[in-house]
């Protein structure tokens, strides 16, 4: 039984309650009394309409269930598409659109604002991912390179030599010259090339290049130079600047790559993870009091800048902290550059749907229910942020510069939902005594009806936006949930080139664009999800810059390190110029009916054309079932809400709540149309937790599932998500995993 104390309405499990009374409140200096007053009221206030969005969820998913029924199949272009857009108003699924949606937001620091680069999302409750990716703002192109597919292993260039261990030299050659024509391309000499350089000085303000044939030359543009360390005469390292993205050249001739190169060079450091989105959603697996309190903590250490992690490597160990800024001297000389240090930091907050254990509030009908969970993050991790906003300007390790509080908020369907997270946030402020819109909106547009309306979206909340995303994986699972009942999914492979996935993309830069949001706000493109294939990351994630977004997810900070390449080849900010130009001159209305029309097409398909061979649908609920399987044990037994899954190939895959609901959906609907049996499915799911367990052998705490089906908790909550996934709420997951999750804690 939970220890709890009651303090006016609400009933605080007991360690949450000596977080905040002990740690969090004589941190940030907020009086007790105006805490739990303010946040009472906020909850009596605010879980009523939460729970009401809620129902109106649900009252629209009703509706469109009966459309589906009526009308099944995909919906033609013409006459059907009209009268399914005349259902979809009519139900208020579809709004009118606001004539003014421009956002207004101020007080955005540059990275998001002005800048183009990657974006990590890791889970909060891992101390030592949250530090990698807070330091992952700048990172060795050199062991980036070296250490993965990024470079090929042919010719003899793997990443010991061959019949050795160690470095290899052949290997290492590829690397420097890599990195060279890198330089090349970001920071252009006058004459000649930096490949093979022998020298790097400062004389007069001016970086001087001695050539490989002895001769000397400067930039090309001298403003690229902004700043070294050590001598002059003999810099131990170089700033050069791109796109507004930093490179630090590193010189010492005293190490073992250093003392083989002409000019002693080191390394190159390039400016990489600008911001990071500390997940307190999809990626991990908080049920309880004890669980949101470990989040807490890590996001108010990192704010305070006193997070620390014990890391066991290589058979050292050492502790691992946040990393100062840095500092450089000017080109002339005098005074210095300061460069910030760490990723600017994201919390995302939980949606909507979910409540938790951790307080109890007696509701207006008088029983006792659990609080929204969305409002227990936006009143604990806002006031966690106090710490940063309270430091002075001249602190080391300050996050936002401007004072800003960044809260990414996901699963949002509708402009009304995001309306009531800016009420939300606005309470919090109001309660904390900050001024209004001091914290800044992040709105995930992965859920069909935000889609749909996106700049309804943003003019619900046009003061607090600096960040839209588009979410791919979770987009796709609210398409299948939707129309559920309109037919057969198209097989995962093949949604990928549907029509409506391709107006999803355009429509949330080309939207985002239109409501003003270059130079306020960040455009977000979603993750690569295959952390051991750099090399195919490098060939196509340039999409995404080219594509006006200025900033894209990366699973690890080696990625952020590799993808920064990118936004060196793409000047994002000046395409984005070029496409709000393009489509200024367009027809409006024309533009906004074409779009809409292609985003509304769900990719179904007829009854009478779901004629897949039976191997590919057993392919394809092999490819399903493993997926679900290797994410939920970990989930339900472990508590890991994010890791790297290997795929029915092996291959390791970045796997979260939102891929989960894609496969689990999946599967529902091809069970509800008949498309495979439900004897089908339970021989598939008992095959696949065989190879689950096989390829999780080496884990110590792993449980099998196989052979265990009655009693294992994970391979029961697996079965749920498919058998009971079509009645799920917006088909998301949630739900059974924190019942299951929780089952497992109390034993």
């Amino acid at each position: 039984m939970t220890e709890r104390t009651t303090i006016h309405t609400l009933q605080v499990a007991q360690p949450l309650l000596s977080f905040i009374n002990d740690t969090l409140l004589p941190a940030t200096g907020v009086d007790q009394g105006q805490f739990w007053s303010g946040f009472d009221s906020i909850v009596a206030d605010l879980a009523p309409k939460n729970i009401a969005l809620l129902a109106e969820r649900d009252r629209i998913q009703t509706a469109m269930d009966a459309w589906h029924t009526a009308n099944p199949g995909p919906v033609a272009a013409g006459k059907a598409m009209k009268a399914y857009r005349k259902y979809l108003s009519q139900i208020g699924y579809l709004v009118p659109e606001p004539k003014n949606a421009q956002a207004t937001t101020a007080n955005v620091d540059a990275e998001l604002a002005k800048l183009a680069g990657p974006q990590l999302v890791v889970p909060i409750l891992n101390a030592r991912y949250a530090l990698n990716a807070a330091n992952a703002r700048w990172g060795s192109l050199y062991d980036a390179l070296y250490g993965t597919d990024a470079i090929s292993e042919a010719d003899g260039c793997g990443k010991s030599p061959e019949g050795g261990t160690g470095y290899n030299p052949l290997r290492g050659a590829k690397v420097i010259a890599y990195c060279r024509h890198v330089l090349d391309r970001t920071a252009p000499l006058k004459t000649g090339s930096h490949v093979g350089s022998q020298g790097y000085t400062v004389k007069g303000g001016k970086l001087v290049v001695t050539l490989a044939n002895g001769k000397n030359t400067t930039l090309a543009d001298a403003k690229q130079f902004v700043g070294y360390t050590g001598n002059a005469k003999a810099p131990a390292s170089v700033l050069f600047v791109h796109n507004g993205l930093h490179l630090d050249l590193q010189i010492n001739k005293s190490t073992p790559i250093g003392k083989t190169d002409p000019a002693g060079v080191s390394d190159l450091i390039a400016e990489s993870a600008l911001s990071t989105i500390l997940d307190l959603e999809d990626s991990v697996a908080a049920v309880d009091a004890d669980d949101k309190v470990l989040a807490y903590r890590n996001w108010l250490g990192i704010l305070q800048g006193t997070l620390s992690e014990e890391v066991h490597k290589g058979g050292k160990t050492f502790t691992r902290t946040m990393n100062p800024d840095r500092e450089y001297t000017k080109p002339t000389g005098k005074g210095s550059v300061k460069l910030h240090g760490r990723s600017l930091m994201f919390v995302r907050n939980v949606g909507h749907l979910m409540t938790n254990p951790a307080i109890l509030y007696q509701g207006a009908d008088g029983k006792t229910h659990e609080i929204p969970e969305g409002i227990l993050d936006a009143m604990i991790t806002v006031t966690c942020a106090l710490a940063d906003l309270q430091k002075s300007r001249s602190s080391a390790l300050r996050n936002s510069r401007t004072g800003s509080v960044y809260i990414v908020k996901p699963k949002m369907h509708g402009p009304a939902e995001v309306a009531f997270a800016d009420e939300l946030f606005g309470r919090v402020e109001k309660v904390l005594g900050l001024k209004p819109s001091t914290v800044k909106l992040g709105i995930m547009d992965e859920e069909r009806r935000t889609s749909a309306n996106l700049k309804a979206c943003i003019a619900a909340a046009k003061s607090r936006v600096a960040f839209i995303n588009t979410g791919f994986l979770d987009r796709t699972g609210d398409e299948m949930h939707t129309c559920m009942l309109a037919g057969p999914v198209m097989r995962k492979g093949d949604i990928k080139n549907s029509t409506w996935l391709g107006a999803y993309e355009k429509n949330n830069v080309n939207v985002g664009l239109a409501c003003g949001l270059r130079g306020r706000a960040q455009i977000g493109k979603g993750m690569w999800a295959m952390p051991d294939l750099m090399a195919d990351m490098l060939k196509a994630k340039i999409g995404h810059p080219m594509a006006g977004a200025n900033t894209a997810w990366v699973p690890s900070p080696t990625a952020a390190t590799l993808h920064a390449m990118h936004y060196h080849q793409v000047d994002v900010p000046a395409l984005q110029k070029q496409m709000e130009k393009a489509v200024a001159k367009q027809d409006a209305k024309v533009l906004r009916d074409e779009t809409l029309n292609q985003l509304l097409q769900f990719p179904v398909v007829a009854a009478d054309a779901a004629n897949w061979s039976a191997e590919d649908k057993q392919k394809e609920l092999d490819n399903n079932a493993q997926g679900i399987l290797g994410y939920v044990v970990r989930w339900v037994d472990q508590g890991v809400g994010c890791s790297k899954v290997p795929d029915i190939h092996g291959v390791g895959l970045m796997e979260d709540r939102a891929t989960l609901r894609i496969s689990s959906q999946h599967m529902a609907n091809w069970l509800h149309h008949g498309v495979v049996t439900e004897e089908q499915v339970k021989h598939t799911l008992e095959r696949m937790a065989a190879v689950v367990d096989a390829q999780n052998a080496g884990d110590a705490a792993y449980q099998p599932m196989a052979g265990n089906f009655a009693t294992s908790a994970a391979y029961q909550a697996a079965c749920d998500l498919v058998f009971k996934g079509k009645a799920q709420p917006s088909g998301y997951t949630e739900p059974l995993l924190h019942a299951s999750r929780l089952k497992v804690k109390a034993a």
